[in-house]
């Protein structure tokens, strides 16, 4: 195993097998403040490693060369597109990982989604005695919210506009002087995210320009890519996913499941790749709630993590049995 893989403290890389068809296992292992495992990451990264721990004594057979990745800062950080940028996939015949959710979903239809760190600056002053002395950095950031709020009105339905404030003062009889916060812009794809991306920025700007403060918008990482799904292989992992006895989620239902965004859709823009959902059984809690993450321990999440393990597995050697793809 190779650590702090390519300069990256958080990541690794492990390879195994002497096959022609290379398959990537993402071990996706970070979490979500003051949430903790509300997404499921914990099973995530052990279902990678339990496939690749199956197809150890089974890959030169398969003719499979097996490599774990361990992806750390999806939660906004963009791991994977740092990853991607440092040359990790290249050349993968497949690249996959298994995603918790409440129900079984094959395929991933994530949005493409832009992260950023808005922050205002104006100038402090005495809230009582002399607030005609400040420049107030709060108030800024509730014109923005206001006009995002009525912007919604004229955005296209496969569009979110969603953020918090981390900060917005210090003491109740200041103006506060600086705000900051992370806003998330979320579109179809990445040419979608391009058109959508200046409207919202106008309403951060309608923030600055009503209060006199300075504006500042930093990206998080790079855009997270739409999601582009193997067909081949997503069927494979399903009929894999059904001999386990799963059972997947009607069209209505997985249509709102797959919906997240993934920096796992910037590798799949790059090499064959899936990513589906595997049920926990969970409902009516949903991802990104405390009672999903409760849900994530216990007999239902082994069971998850067990079939994803074995699933992906199977599906590694499904696509192993093809032969190896063209590469350039």
């Amino acid at each position: 195993m190779t650590p702090r893989y390519l300069g990256l403290d958080t990541a690794f890389h492990a390879r195994f097998g002497q096959g022609p068809v290379r398959i990537a296992l993402c071990a996706e292992y970070d979490a979500l403040p003051g949430l903790g495992h509300a997404c499921g990451h914990d099973l995530i990264a052990a279902s990678a490693v339990g496939a690749a721990l199956g197809l150890a004594a089974v890959a030169d057979e398969a003719g499979i060369t097996v490599e774990v990745y361990g992806t750390p800062a999806e939660e906004g950080g963009g791991g994977k597109i740092e990853m991607l940028d440092r040359g990790a996939f290249t050349g993968a015949d497949l690249a996959m990982m298994v995603h918790p959710a409440p129900v079984d979903v094959a395929e991933a239809r994530p949005f493409a989604v832009s992260h950023s760190r808005i922050s205002y600056t104006g100038r402090s002053a005495h809230a009582a005695a002399y607030p005609e002395a400040g420049v107030n950095a709060a108030d800024a950031f509730t014109v923005a919210q206001v006009a995002i709020g009525l912007l919604r009105q004229q955005l296209p339905p496969t569009t979110r506009v969603h953020g918090i404030v981390t900060h917005a003062g210090d003491a109740p009889n200041a103006i506060p002087e600086r705000a900051e916060g992370r806003w998330y812009v979320r579109a179809e794809t990445l040419a979608e995210l391009e058109r959508l991306e200046p409207r919202v920025l106008r309403a951060f700007e309608a923030g600055a320009l009503a209060t006199g403060c300075e504006l500042d918008v930093e990206p998080e990482s790079k855009p997270y890519a739409e999601f582009r799904a193997d067909e081949t292989a997503l069927a494979d992992y399903r009929a894999n996913a059904v001999a386990l006895g799963r059972r997947f989620a009607p069209a209505e239902t997985a249509a709102r499941m797959n919906r997240a965004s993934t920096d796992m859709g910037n590798v799949s823009q790059v090499v064959p790749a899936i990513h589906p959902y595997i049920g926990i059984g969970s409902l009516p809690a949903t991802n990104h709630q405390r009672e999903f993450a409760a849900f994530c321990v216990g007999q239902a999440a082994r069971r998850a993590l067990l079939d994803g393990a074995v699933a992906l597995a199977w599906t590694a050697v499904d696509r192993a049995a093809r032969g190896p793809s063209a590469k350039p």
